[in-house]
């Protein structure tokens, strides 16, 4: 129905559009309506953030958390700017003729693309002339048709018979599907070895890479998944040491000056929340500034970006919406933790580590507290001092480097220094000073 046009599109918790497979994005405007009087129940788009990508083009609202695109294989033609006195003091217009259905029939209409923010629109047009000549969508279809009809090659049974096109023997039955598993192999070992041979062929493979390491991830997960009764130990932590590797290999569509433009660092930040989640995960809620920078470097391959830029786009995070944030401890030291993370829970941990009796005499290390919470020691550092100057903890700082102990002072009377209540962490310091004097 043309009421559905054009279709709603799904973004990430950090309003950034959820990419399709082998979707890469192109260029980004900001402060840009969507018009057609041709429709007349087309919404009212009004100053939103545009991106092109190889497949659509999604328009983000600035208010609120949504999105729309339009498919690239919806539209019929680019119709080329009248250049006039007028249009020299007027925003930017980019129009294209789409097909909507319509009660089972297609008809034409006209979108307008009106670009009131600062950009470069002339790059916009040229990439969207450039992707929509290019037709990605019609390539990523016929891979799944080769992809579905190579799947039943072994078990088909049409005209071929025995004998391939080529008029070669077919493999049928156990040999033809270990000699398509080695041609696979063979053929994934050759796109290897190009990609290795210099930076340039590195990088014109980059894509192709990371799509086979995905492949590659899936793979594992389902053998995993149905072997899960006949692996040890080993194998399993193999397979998962594997996988980590195989999702740290990059982004595929990466945010860049060249495609962002003046929202480089907007976009940018949007794309670092997205991608800190998984980090934050396995780190119990905060990892340190300098992790995620090497991370996020990592996963973006050849597209590197700065420190400054990595902390400008960490403090644009107090501005959008984004389930992250950037903190600082009074040390200096920066972190990035998620909203839900609290540090109540830390105290409670680190309170019972403090509390038992080895830790009641001769305190704890920073070390000791890494191992506890499973984090790094400067990380834990900083979480020790900051439970000594909530008064949880005392420090005591020696040649040997800091050792922090329980706070017993809230819990001594001033009156009577020797009244000791029972099941205190007082009695219980009392206790562990005893059993050790008698050893």
């Amino acid at each position: 129905m043309a009421g559905h046009f054009p279709p709603a599109a799904e973004l990430t918790t950090s309003g950034r559009p959820v990419l399709i497979p082998n979707e890469i994005e192109c260029s980004i405007l900001s402060s840009v309506d969507l018009e057609c009087d041709e429709l007349p129940s087309f919404p009212l788009l009004k100053s939103g953030i545009i991106i092109l990508t190889t497949h659509r083009i999604v328009w983000i609202s600035d208010s609120t958390n949504s999105a729309v695109a339009v498919p690239l294989a919806a539209v019929n033609h680019i119709l080329s700017s009248k250049k006039s006195i007028k249009s020299m003091f007027a925003s930017p217009r980019v129009r294209f003729q789409v097909s909507v259905p319509s009660g089972g029939i297609s008809r034409s209409a006209v979108i307008t693309i009106v670009i009131r923010g600062k950009g470069d629109h002339e790059v916009f047009v040229s990439k969207f002339w450039e992707n929509w000549r290019a037709r990605a969508w019609e390539n990523d279809d016929n891979n799944k048709d080769s992809s579905s009809s190579s799947a039943s090659g072994p078990t088909s049974t049409g005209s071929g018979g025995l004998y391939s096109s080529e008029g070669t023997v077919r493999m049928v039955g156990v040999a033809g599907i270990l000699r398509k598993e080695q041609e696979m192999w063979e053929n994934t070992d050759k796109s290897l070895q190009e990609a290795f041979q210099d930076l340039n062929a590195l990088m014109s493979k980059a894509k192709e890479m990371v799509m086979l390491a995905e492949k590659m991830r899936q793979k594992l997960l389902a053998g995993t998944n149905s072997q899960s009764g006949s692996t040890n130990d080993d194998e399993v932590a193999s397979k998962e040491e594997i996988q980590d590797w195989l999702l740290s290999v990059g982004i595929i569509s990466p945010v860049t000056k060249e495609s962002a433009g003046a929202l480089y660092h907007q976009q940018l930040s949007r794309q670092l929340a997205d991608f800190v989640r998984t980090p934050l995960d396995i780190a119990g809620g905060m990892i340190s500034l300098i992790d995620i920078y090497c991370l996020f470097n990592r996963a973006r391959g050849t597209e590197l970006i700065s420190p400054d830029d990595l902390l400008q786009a960490c403090l644009l995070w107090e501005k959008i919406d984004v389930p992250v944030m950037i903190r600082k401890f009074d040390s200096g030291v920066m972190v990035i933790q998620s909203k839900s993370y609290s540090d109540d829970e830390v105290f409670a941990r680190i309170r019972t580590l403090v509390t038992k009796p080895d830790a009641l005499q001769f305190g704890v290390s920073a070390s000791d507290a890494a191992r506890t919470l499973g984090i790094a020691p400067a990380m834990a550092k900083e979480h020790l001092l900051t439970a000594e100057s909530k008064g949880l903890l005392c420090r005591d700082v020696s040649p040997e480097g800091f050792r922090f102990y329980i706070n017993l002072f809230p819990e001594i009377n001033s009156e009577d220094l020797y009244l000791v209540k029972d099941y205190t962490v007082y009695a219980s310091w009392i206790k562990a000073t005893i059993a050790n004097r008698r050893r």
